[in-house]
């Protein structure tokens, strides 16, 4: 089967030729311009743990450093992206015979979203396990990333459909796990862990989100959802650890706004040189 093949939502039900398809038809050019040097997807066992606000402070920090970066948010039941990065679906999507143009960010992110597509942004996405994997498919080969150093991929919390179909047919370099200190949040995400092992995906790292907060007033350091875990975890897991990630009211209000990519951590930026150290 070619890369085309694998990346088309019609794959299962077609019968042409794999090295005539497409010849001579619109089809064919789709994705053509695409070059994707790096593609980072961000895991977790659960729901609840931050993860998709750790992807937009991810490809933030990648567009901060100069790079070319695009998301694709292929939590499809559960969108963020567009919601964090302050782009709505009110101008509508655009698209050329190249394939659908990603809107882009206030930092030149393109970012691709089921919620694009949907009249209104709180409007439920109720599909099957083959539509949520056809979906992923089509934004990853119809979509006109063109040329990014990063696409990162937020993952849908579990190891169900859209995770196994991203391991399978991306071109994944690495993972990163994102977890929170509670017990019950480290026993869901060693599944997560095991699921990238079993399909040979590298884990980049483990990240412990909400790992602490700063006390405004005496600077304390409160462990408020329990003692730190993350380093523990991954050295039982037999993976890296990348750091951890404050509880702050402020990127809370920024991703609120739409403003994430206004957020600014030493902790984001040194756990992102690590991310890039690995897969460079």
């Amino acid at each position: 089967m070619s890369d085309q093949c694998k990346t088309c939502s019609s794959q299962n039900e077609c019968t042409s030729n794999p090295e005539n398809c497409g010849v001579g038809s619109e089809k064919s050019l789709l994705g053509t311009f695409n070059d994707i040097k790096n593609v980072i997807a961000v895991m977790s066992g659960k729901g609840g743990v931050g993860k998709s606000s750790v992807t937009g402070l991810i490809a933030s920090t990648l567009a901060k450093m100069g790079k070319k970066v695009g998301v694709l948010d292929a939590d499809i039941t559960g969108p963020s992206q567009p919601k964090a990065f302050g782009i709505s679906n009110e101008e509508g999507l655009k698209g050329s015979q190249f394939g659908i143009i990603p809107p882009v960010s206030k930092l030149g992110i393109k970012i691709m979203s089921i919620n694009f597509f949907l009249p209104n942004e709180d409007d439920p996405v109720i599909w099957r396990g083959p539509l949520l994997a056809g979906a992923v498919n089509q934004f990853w080969g119809e979509v006109d990333w063109q040329d990014l150093d990063y696409m990162i991929v937020d993952l849908p919390p579990g190891t169900g459909d859209v995770p196994l179909t991203v391991m399978q047919s991306l071109p994944v370099n690495g993972i990163v796990i994102v977890s929170s200190p509670q017990d019950l949040a480290f026993m869901v995400v060693k599944k997560a862990i095991k699921m990238a092992k079993k399909m040979n995906i590298p884990i980049l790292g483990l990240i412990e989100n909400m790992s602490y907060a700063i006390c405004p007033h005496c600077n304390e350091k409160i462990e408020i959802f329990g003692n730190s875990q993350g380093e523990k975890v991954a050295e039982e897991a037999g993976i890296d650890y990348l750091g951890a990630l404050p509880w702050d009211s402020k990127l809370n209000m920024l991703v609120d706004q739409g403003k994430i990519e206004e957020y600014e951590s030493a902790e984001i930026k040194m756990i992102v040189e690590k991310i890039i150290s690995k897969i460079s």
